[in-house]
């Protein structure tokens, strides 16, 4: 099979501008929705179950123009036609060539946590009908996309992974760009116990706690209206700046370290308000200082 080289003009388009592609693609149920949003965190332009022939026009559209998006990640899954499937590796490599850097990530799980999850979600598998079972339609989906398996860059077993550990591992190992550290920022309920991976741990039990403010209990550290509340409390950005003074004295030692990303863990006693306000701030932060690969997770809010 001959590859197609791109167009003229489209290269002439192109020139100059280096755009990053990841395609995630699997088993329905292997966690590709997950995937997704923690790339989406991580500012890549995404794009779930796009039609595979569609992948150069979505490339050409994101790579024009001052809106220009340096990085896009796309879902594809075996909704796509099987002759569409058949042309994504052709589509791969004449995107290669026009300067785009293309990674193809398959997830992957065994058929009995498929089956589970399924029977857990009581979702309905995408192609389990016209009276196809559930381990039919598994099997079927894997023979097509046995093509794209073959050629995969990097295959995610998420069957021992909850959805915290495969934000965690997508974000690490397909969301890093270029040497740049990942922050991965945190919050979580002491009552729940301390997440075991975490590089930093901070105790924000001792500010103030708007769980006894009878109606801001039902909120979280993300509304408004909590964030009104803290405001008002000058040890909560006492506390705050104190935590992002510390931060930024160490993450560039660690940076130097060629260290790959660092996970920032934040507590309180439910893991609702005072802990989540705390991450959302940081976050904001480290952006605004121009670091693009921040990750926010809130366990207790999942």
């Amino acid at each position: 099979m001959t590859d197609a080289s791109p167009a003229p003009a489209a290269a002439n388009r192109n020139a100059g501008f280096q755009t990053r592609l990841v395609i995630l693609t699997g088993l329905s149920g292997a966690g590709k929705t997950v995937a997704l949003r923690a790339l989406e965190d991580l500012d890549f332009y995404c794009v779930d179950n796009l039609p595979v022939a569609l992948i150069p026009d979505l490339l050409a559209s994101a790579r024009s123009g001052q809106g220009a998006y340096p990085r896009v990640a796309v879902g594809v899954d075996a909704r796509n036609r099987p002759e569409d499937l058949t042309e994504l590796p052709r589509i791969i490599a004449s995107l290669a060539r026009g300067g785009v850097d293309v990674q193809l990530v398959f997830l992957d799980a065994s058929d009995d946590i498929l089956i589970k999850r399924y029977s857990d979600s009581r979702r309905r598998h995408p192609l389990a009908q016209h009276q196809r079972s559930l381990a039919d339609a598994i099997a079927r989906e894997r023979q097509l996309l046995r093509p794209l398996l073959a050629i995969a860059d990097l295959i995610v077993d998420t069957g021992q992974t909850n959805v915290h550990q495969l934000r965690r591992q997508i974000s690490i190992e397909v969301g890093r760009h270029g040497q740049s550290l990942i922050l991965l920022l945190q919050s979580f309920a002491f009552k729940r116990g301390v997440p075991g991976d975490a590089d930093f741990v901070f105790d924000t039990r001792c500010l103030p706690n708007p769980h006894w403010v009878p109606e801001l209990r039902p909120l979280s550290g993300r509304d408004e209206e909590i964030g009104e509340y803290f405001l008002g409390q000058p040890q909560v950005g006492s506390y705050i700046d104190a935590v992002i003074g510390l931060m930024d004295d160490f993450l560039p030692r660690f940076e130097a370290d060629d260290r790959a990303y660092l996970t920032i863990a934040v507590g309180c006693t439910g893991g609702r308000h005072r802990s989540v306000y705390t991450i959302e701030r940081l976050a904001a932060h480290f952006r605004a200082s121009g670091r693009d690969n921040v990750l926010v997770f809130h366990r207790e809010l999942s």
